[in-house]
């Protein structure tokens, strides 16, 4: 007579299910990009191995703003530009060579090079070969923040490496259009981890720094979009000859409505509420019911504002960084280690 076979008791089920789940995971991990495996940045990483780091960051990004107002806004504007392109790894900052003559610098006009340079040599005076021109780039923006936007100081997390690669063409795939519409800019934001508030809240660093006039030329000719002011596009125009007439592409503030254009802050958002923005990007963030509550919000509230930029930048900041053993410390930011 034939036995019947009894079901595994139940510890051995759960067994067999325990081991599939891991093999599962196990799977996934091995084809996430490496980034996604890398530990995550720490807060205050460099208090043992230079504990002088950040103070010495801040000191030289202080004085670089003290000495030129304008260039609070060039720190915001190099770590977003690095952090979208390949990850907050310092890429932007690569120079050309023979080998790659298309680096990303190459693809769009940002200031700011020398000065982190300065930034850099300072750091490595006195801790040589620790702190990774990434996280530099991290700290600076924190601090232009701080210095030319009033904000209380913040931690921003560090232990960023830098990368060895930098490609012009990334810079056009990745970074958004100041003639974006806001489910492109949404989309843009969401595949770097980053979400419809974050886009609201990081939009407000519009509120100083420069544009040229090609940036919104398009809203003024060859008719005014009706979404603008017609006072503020009757000055801007004043400012941005039409394409076509000879006047080349003047630059102009960001914040044509301040007293002071150099100052970063909600002002942004109620220049948005009355149509006095340059882009249609920036426009476009009262398109949408939520994303014009968060605009009026913000615009009468500047505290609840700056909290939340804080964090969205500290948000930011962690989009696809090398740690570790990845990528490695320039000794000199604008050029990869031999």
């Amino acid at each position: 007579m034939t036995m019947a076979t009894s079901p595994p008791p139940p510890c051995r089920k759960q067994q067999s299910m325990l081991l599939l789940m891991a093999f599962v995971v196990a799977a996934a991990l091995s084809t996430a990009p490496s980034w996604a495996q890398s530990p995550p940045l720490q807060y205050n990483f460099y208090g043992t191995s230079c504990p002088q780091a950040e103070a010495t960051v801040r000191n030289v990004t202080q004085g670089i703003i003290s000495n030129d107002r304008t260039m609070g806004a060039a720190f915001m504007r190099l770590f977003f530009h690095d952090c979208f392109v390949r990850g907050c790894d310092a890429s932007i900052l690569i120079d050309p060579t023979s080998s790659n003559p298309q680096v990303e610098k190459k693809a769009i006009a940002l200031r700011g090079y020398a000065e982190v340079n300065t930034i850099k040599a300072a750091v490595e005076a006195v801790c040589p070969g620790i702190v990774s021109c990434a996280d530099i780039l991290a700290f600076a923006a924190r601090d232009a923040a701080v210095v030319s936007g009033s904000f209380s100081p913040f931690d921003m997390p560090s232990g960023r490496r830098d990368g060895t690669v930098s490609n012009f063409f990334d810079v056009l795939q990745n970074i958004p259009s100041p003639i974006n519409k806001l489910p492109d800019l949404i989309s843009n934001f969401a595949a770097k981890g980053l979400d419809v508030d974050d886009l609201v809240t990081l939009s407000g660093a519009h509120s100083f720094g420069k544009a040229r006039c090609s940036e919104c030329n398009g809203r003024l000719y060859p008719t005014v979009d009706p979404t603008m002011n017609t006072t503020y596009a009757a000055a801007l125009k004043t400012v941005c000859p039409a394409p076509g007439t000879g006047g080349g592409d003047p630059v102009l503030n960001n914040n044509r409505v301040a007293a002071d254009p150099n100052v970063l802050s909600n002002q942004y958002y109620g220049n948005l509420v009355t149509g006095q923005v340059l882009f249609v990007s920036d426009q476009q963030l009262t398109n949408s019911t939520y994303t014009a509550a968060k605009v009026a919000n913000y615009s009468a509230d500047a505290a609840l504002w700056m909290q939340q930029f804080a964090t969205a930048l500290v948000k930011m900041g962690n989009i696809q960084v090398l740690t570790g053993t990845a990528g490695q410390v320039r000794k000199y930011c604008n050029v990869v280690n031999s």
